[in-house]
């Protein structure tokens, strides 16, 4: 158990998607030595039975549901085998890279599936479980830091997480009432395999790009942006919802 009250999530029932890598995977490792069960989803099978092994070598319990997040169905039936839900993570992602003249119809309904429709799913299913539990739950959403700047190259995922933003807000409005906080992370550059996309040479230049632009000289890791959902997800954040957390190295600095 934690030695800070307000982060122990014992007895409590996590969902996290995005659950096989990177920053889901970090979520959901950390979110279990809080205390919490953890149901991990991911449709990546090999990588979502690593995570659940890494959590339970640490004396967690973790569930794993194989799924794609734009099944809705698949979605609904899982949350629902997790019994009522104090915390959903909904972190699966997926990112493309193309101008805005050479965007094509099937990258952004890619996206828009992925990236809105699959966090708009969760979020949905997680409110219901709470809602019919009575559960003063969180739901954690995750945004990006490509929203707070003109991001060439980005458009169909800007697009997609600056519509996780208003997702989040406006859930936050309606579930409010009902106990349900809901906010969002937004993460800057943070070293995942998902932003491991170029050939190393271009890969190590685009991130000593990102060091040069942070305050503290660094990109993020996945554990850095597993603190903030860990707060968000906790009774420490009780008086937070509709924000944006911005775990971004100062890169970004908004009013």
């Amino acid at each position: 158990m934690t030695t800070l009250p307000a982060y122990d999530l014992s007895g409590r029932t996590a969902f996290v998607t995005g659950a096989a890598s990177g920053i889901g995977r970090a979520s959901a490792e950390l979110l279990a030595r809080a205390g919490a069960t953890v149901h991990c989803a991911d449709r990546d099978a090999d990588g979502l039975g690593g995570t659940a092994d890494l959590i339970s070598r640490q004396g967690g319990t973790a569930r794993t549901h194989h799924l794609d997040v734009t099944d809705r169905a698949a979605l609904s039936a899982a949350v629902r085998s997790a019994g009522p839900l104090h915390v959903m993570a909904a972190i699966a992602g997926t990112m493309h890279t193309s101008t805005v003249l050479d965007t094509r119809d099937e990258d952004l309904d890619r996206l828009l599936a992925v990236n809105f429709k699959g966090v708009l799913y969760a979020c949905q299913e997680a409110a219901r479980s709470m809602l019919s539990a009575a559960v003063s739950g969180s739901i954690v959403t995750m945004a990006s830091g490509a929203v707070d700047a003109a991001s060439p190259g980005l458009l169909c995922y800007s697009a997609t997480k600056a519509a996780v933003v208003q997702l989040t807000k406006t859930l936050a409005t309606e579930a409010g009432p009902h106990g349900i906080r809901v906010n969002a992370v937004a993460p800057g550059w943070v070293r995942t395999p998902m932003t491991a996309r170029r050939e190393p040479a271009a890969q190590q230049q685009a991130e000593a790009a990102m060091v040069r632009r942070s305050p503290l000289g660094r990109v993020g890791e996945a554990e850095d942006i597993a603190h903030a959902v860990l707060y968000l997800a906790s009774d420490a954040s009780v008086f937070m919802t509709g924000q944006i957390l911005r775990p971004n190295g100062g890169v970004a600095m908004p009013w």
